[in-house]
C-alpha cells in the first residue's frame, strides 16, 4: 500500500486530500503546526496519523510521496529535508487533479466570499438529486459531517481557491483544476501576503477562465465590475448570472428582510420557495449560484430548491456554538470586512433591536497588513459592541482605524480579557458574535464555560 505523507495536512483543503487519499487504498500520515477541530477530529476518526511540528524524522522510513501545503516555504525543516534527500513531492492541487478530476464533471466554485457556503450547497443538491458526488470543500458541510468524500458518480464539487498552489509553484490553486461548471461568485482584493493588487488576482482567474471549455458554463453575479473585467479578458464559454433584484437569469422575489424565505426565479419565471434559518443576502446568491451550477448538471431547479429546504449549512458559518443564560455565542469565518459586514446585516436583520456583541480576531495575513482597514469601521457599525483582538504583529492601531466606533469599540491583546469582560457585561437576548479564520484559542468554549460559571 502506498504511504503519502501531508505536510500542512490541518488544513481544510490539506485534510480533505487525506481524506481522499485514505479512501483510494493509500496509507497516509502528516504533519502540521498545531492540529484542531474539526479536522483534526476529522482524521482521527479516518485511522490518519497525525504528528506534530516538523521534524525531518517525520519523513522517515521514506514515504513513495510527499504532498506539501501552500502554508510551508524554504527553511521549513521537512521541506528542505524533502529537498535534500530526494524524496518525491508534488503540491496538493496537483496531485487533486492528476488522482480525481481526470475525466470527471469538475464543478469549481470560486471568489472572495462564499466559496465554502456554496460548494456545500451545490454538493449537498447533487446528493439529494442522486447523482452521488465527490467533493473537496474548505470547511465541513454538517449534511456530510466530512469535508471530502470520493463520491460515486462522474461529478466533482471543489472549492476552487485563489491562494498560491506550493512554495515551488505560484499560481493559483484553481489553475489545476478544469471546470466544466464555474462559479465565480465574487471578486475583491485579498492574500495581500501574496497578491500586490487586484489585477494580479483577475490576471489567476483568467487563467481559470480559460480552462472551462466551450459547453461549460461559467456563472457570475449580474454587476460585479471586477469579474466583469476578468471576462472582457476573453471569454469562450456559455455564462449566467445571478443577482437577488437586477435583471439577471437567476433572481429572486418576495425576500423576507432577513433572507430567510425567498422565491427563485429562473428567466423570470417562479420556480419554487426556499425557506431556512440561514439569513442575509450572501446566503440568497450562493443559493442561486448552486442552483445554477446544479441545472447545469442536470437538476431540475425544483428539485434543488427541495434540497436547499434541508440544507444544514457549514462548521463555523453562524455556527450557534451555545446559549447559556440566554446568551447566544456564534462561531463565523469571516475575516474580510465585506464578509464581516453581510454577517453581521444578516444578524441583525434576525435580532432586530437586541444587542450584538462582536468580537474580531484580524488572524488573516491581509487584515493583520492592514490591507482592509478603510473598509473595517464601517464594516462593523452594525454591532452594538466590538471586541477587537489585537494581536503582536497587528501593522496597525485598531483605536485610530476604528475610531468612528467610539466607546462602542474596545481592544484587547488576549482573548482571557475578552472573556472576561463578555462574561461581566452581557445580558439576556444578547447575540456574541465571533469572527475569526483561526482557532482563535477556542474562546467560543471558553466563552461559555465563563457564562455557565
Amino acid at each position: 500500500m502506498p504511504h503519502l505523507h501531508i505536510l500542512g495536512i490541518c488544513g481544510t483543503f490539506m485534510g480533505g486530500l487525506a481524506l481522499l487519499a485514505r479512501a483510494l487504498g493509500y496509507s497516509v500520515s502528516g504533519s502540521d503546526a498545531s492540529t484542531y477541530p474539526p479536522m483534526s477530529t476529522q482524521l482521527a476518526a479516518a485511522g490518519i496519523e497525525l504528528l506534530s511540528g516538523y521534524q525531518p524524522e517525520h519523513l522517515q522510513p521514506a514515504p513513495d510521496l510527499v504532498i506539501i501545503g501552500n502554508a510551508l516555504s524554504r527553511g521549513n525543516p521537512a521541506v528542505e529535508y524533502t529537498l535534500r534527500t530526494g524524496l518525491r513531492y508534488t503540491s496538493g492541487p496537483q496531485w487533486l487533479a492528476e488522482q480525481y478530476l481526470q475525466d470527471t464533471w469538475v464543478l469549481a466554485v470560486a471568489g472572495t466570499h462564499g466559496k465554502t457556503s456554496c460548494s456545500s450547497m451545490l454538493a449537498w443538491i447533487l446528493t439529494q438529486a442522486g447523482l452521488e458526488p465527490g467533493f473537496l470543500i474548505g470547511g465541513v458541510p454538517k449534511n456530510f459531517g466530512v469535508s471530502a468524500r470520493p463520491g460515486a458518480g462522474h461529478l466533482f464539487v471543489v472549492e476552487a481557491d485563489e491562494y498560491d498552489t506550493a512554495f515551488f509553484d505560484k499560481r493559483s490553486k484553481f489553475v489545476h483544476y478544469r471546470p466544466r461548471t464555474l462559479v465565480l461568485n465574487n471578486l475583491e482584493f485579498d492574500h495581500a501576503d501574496i497578491f500586490p493588487d487586484l489585477a494580479a488576482i483577475q490576471r489567476q482567474c483568467h487563467h481559470l477562465v480559460r480552462t472551462v471549455p466551450d459547453n461549460g458554463l461559467i456563472i457570475t453575479p449580474a454587476a460585479d465590475a471586477n469579474i466583469a473585467g476578468v471576462l472582457a479578458q476573453g471569454c469562450w464559454s456559455p455564462q449566467q448570472s445571478f443577482a437577488e433584484t437586477a435583471s439577471a437569469d437567476w433572481q429572486v422575489q418576495d425576500a423576507s428582510p432577513d433572507g430567510q424565505s425567498f422565491t427563485v426565479c429562473y428567466q423570470r419565471n417562479p420556480v419554487g420557495q426556499v425557506t431556512w434559518p440561514w439569513a442575509g443576502q450572501h446566503n440568497i446568491r450562493n443559493a442561486l449560484a448552486a442552483l445554477a451550477a446544479a441545472q447545469h448538471a442536470g437538476v431540475d431547479p425544483v428539485q434543488g430548491i427541495a434540497a436547499l429546504n434541508d440544507f444544514a449549512h457549514v462548521q463555523r458559518r453562524m455556527e450557534l456554538r451555545g446559549t447559556v443564560r440566554g446568551v447566544r455565542v456564534f462561531d463565523d469565518f469571516a475575516h474580510h470586512p465585506t464578509a464581516i459586514r453581510l454577517t453581521l446585516q444578516g444578524l441583525r436583520a434576525q435580532v432586530g433591536d437586541q444587542r450584538i456583541i462582536a468580537v474580531l480576531d484580524p488572524g488573516s495575513n491581509s487584515m493583520r497588513r492592514g490591507a482592509h482597514v478603510a473598509q473595517l469601521a464601517q464594516a462593523l457599525s452594525a454591532a452594538d459592541q466590538v471586541y477587537l483582538f489585537a494581536p503582536t504583529d497587528l501593522a496597525w492601531s485598531p483605536v485610530q482605524v476604528l475610531a468612528e466606533l467610539g466607546p462602542a469599540l474596545q481592544v484587547y491583546a488576549d482573548t482571557a480579557a475578552i472573556v472576561q469582560q463578555i462574561t461581566a457585561s452581557a445580558q439576556p437576548g444578547d447575540s456574541v458574535l465571533v469572527m475569526s479564520n483561526r482557532d482563535f484559542a477556542q474562546i467560543h468554549t471558553r466563552l461559555l464555560q465563563a457564562l455557565s460559571g
